[in-house]
């Protein structure tokens, strides 16, 4: 006889030795995050786009194999394992390390800046411009999701120069002690929600569905029937754009009417969660059609809220 199991128990199936939280490795992630957005391009609708980003990905690699940042506080450190709390929150202030690698982000972006549109080096000109306060505010408004027009057109480089800081500290953390949050749909180590899910293969984390961080790329371990914005196991969907195949689709719940992608390796060994999101923004404004509202969005992408005509 089958006997019908329980959320709890679904989980306490899932017993066997993996790594339930993945940590960065920023050098490696950056590049492979350039070279998947420039696999992409060929063909898609935001092409241009997507070459773009990609350039600022290989400029995040090469400044992550040199960046140092501030190491966390040891009293802090250890009272946020001791709570379950993210120990690198982004609510604090920025590592003042961000603006040197901004500086250096935006000086190997327009090394190149006679390819570039004329809108993107004026957007980074005007970065370069800023004082030091100016730079911590339109940080923080944009951590906070609090950013006005200006600072959304800013968005891509100055989060670029955020992951490069978050990656570093976060990449430094001892996974082992590292507990999931109490709040299970946002980070361990930075509080962030997540960017999308990923569907891992080979290893240890072959089969397993790990929450991805769009701000320091830390993964955790979340069971694939639960979604990732409310928890809920019931009326877990997925929907996907006909003839895209299957490694990105959005994964929609019923209860709270969220989605968020989710990206499968299985389908795709070269997925990678921010680069195929970013790829598949087609699936996002088809989604728009719909009455699911996205979960979170993509930090180096930044789309106005949409306002209600009068």
């Amino acid at each position: 006889m089958q006997r019908i199991l329980q959320p709890g128990e679904i989980e306490a199936l899932d017993a066997i030795d993996f790594p339930r939280i993945r940590l960065p490795r920023p050098t490696e992630l950056f590049a492979e995050r350039a070279a998947r957005l420039r696999q992409l391009a060929p063909g898609n609708p935001i092409a241009d786009y997507l070459l773009f980003i990609a350039r600022v990905c290989e400029a995040q690699a090469g400044i992550a194999a040199t960046l140092q940042t501030t190491a966390p506080d040891a009293a802090v450190l250890e009272r946020a394992l001791e709570h379950g709390m993210p120990p690198l929150p982004l609510q604090d202030r920025p590592d003042p390390a961000w603006q040197a690698a901004l500086a250096q982000l935006l000086e190997r972006v327009l090394a190149g800046a006679a390819d570039l549109p004329a809108v993107l080096v004026a957007h980074a000109r005007r970065l370069q411009a800023l004082d030091a306060a100016a730079l911590d505010q339109l940080a923080a408004d944009l951590l906070n999701e609090d950013g006005d027009a200006d600072a959304l057109a800013v968005q891509p480089l100055v989060m670029a120069a955020l992951q490069l800081v978050w990656a570093d500290r976060a990449s430094r953390l001892d996974a082992a002690r590292l507990a999931p949050a109490a709040e299970p749909t946002v980070c361990p180590a930075c509080g962030s929600p997540p960017l999308a899910s990923v569907l891992r293969i080979g290893g240890s984390a072959e089969g397993h569905r790990y929450l991805h961080c769009g701000l320091c790329a830390t993964e955790w371990h979340m069971v694939r029937v639960k979604c990732s914005h409310c928890q809920s196991t019931r009326g877990v969907r997925y929907l996907g754009v006909d003839g895209d195949g299957k490694a990105v689709l959005a994964e929609t719940c019923d209860h709270c009417r969220s989605y968020r992608k989710q990206v499968d390796q299985h389908a795709d060994p070269l997925a990678e969660a921010l680069a195929d999101d970013l790829a598949t923004l087609r699936l996002d404004l088809l989604m728009a059609e719909t009455n699911f509202e996205r979960a979170s969005g993509n930090p180096l992408l930044a789309l106005p809220e949409p306002t209600d005509d009068a």
